[in-house]
């Protein structure tokens, strides 16, 4: 695959990552978290077990374990709680709070796998923080954190995690459309069990609302759940890890034409944010072939 094509798909899949956060308002005004959660992956879920079936992609039982781990982490815990974020967060809020990803990543690396942070890392651990702080605190003379910012935080950790247990459990000489086959279809009965127990009744969204939900299931489930998959494994997590800095930049981009444009904190948050994910990313072969074994 040329590298041409290869930065096409990790464009593609941040882009439509940070249009989720534009597209998950519409969702949850109409169909709840709990719903609106359990709705996007049971659909993604049928969608890949599709491909999976058309490919003749078997999802061996045998590696329960890890699906479970890894479904109830990656798809249930970040999705339940990006959510519930997202009834109070703003669009841009949630996504330059999603955009320190990478930096949680290498941290809890480090705690599970003892994978040393890069110096870069660590000097941008901290600026990188500091951006988060400005836009969750705003610039206002009342510092005030709101709960979907705190939720959004929780879900960006949940990711960071799912993106660590990977590398340690996620099943050898299995396809990706197999493994992602079964982390879906893990991840959306859990979401469906915490809908049914949260009380929640399925409710057909307005023409709107689904279309909103139908692009983030696909768009934002499937497609770029695969397209990240093909590129990381070309590039590398380090430098895929520079295409998540398209991932705000969208959301706030979507915003303007919403006739929602960033704010002064928003704007300075942000680019403390991507400036610090884009040094810790940009010489760390080392860690790139470390990921790689």
């Amino acid at each position: 695959m040329s590298k041409s094509k290869v930065y096409l798909m990790a464009i593609m899949a941040a882009i439509f990552w940070g249009a989720n956060f534009n597209l998950a308002r519409p969702v949850i005004a109409e169909m709840g978290p709990y719903i609106a959660g359990a709705s996007r992956y049971v659909l993604a879920a049928v969608v890949m077990i599709i491909i999976a079936q058309i490919r003749k992609d078997r999802i061996p039982v045998r590696h329960w374990q890890a699906y479970l781990t890894l479904g109830v982490v990656g798809v249930f815990g970040f999705n339940l709680f990006f959510f519930l974020g997202m009834e109070t967060s703003s669009a841009i809020n949630g996504a330059l709070i999603m955009a320190l990803n990478p930096l949680l990543t290498a941290v809890l690396g480090y705690v599970i796998l003892r994978d040393r942070p890069s110096n870069q890392q660590l000097i941008a651990f901290p600026i990188g923080i500091a951006g988060v702080a400005i836009v969750v605190l705003g610039a206002g003379a009342q510092l005030t954190i709101s709960a979907g910012d705190i939720y959004i935080l929780i879900a960006s950790l949940n990711w960071a995690l799912y993106n660590v247990l990977v590398k340690k459990m996620m099943p050898k000489n299995v396809s990706g459309i197999a493994n992602t086959a079964g982390i879906m279809s893990v991840g959306a009965l859990a979401l469906t069990l915490a809908a049914l127990w949260h009380g929640d009744h399925f409710v057909l969204p307005t023409v709107h609302a689904g279309a909103a939900l139908l692009m983030m299931s696909l768009g934002g489930g499937v497609l770029a759940y695969l397209f990240w998959n093909a590129s990381i494994s070309t590039l590398g997590p380090s430098k895929a890890a520079i295409f998540m800095n398209l991932v705000p930049v969208t959301t706030m981009v979507i915003a303007a034409f919403e006739h929602m444009p960033p704010n002064h904190a928003q704007l300075i948050g942000a680019m403390l944010v991507i400036s610090a994910v884009t040094f810790s990313s940009v010489s760390l072969s080392k860690a790139a072939e470390r990921w790689r074994e």
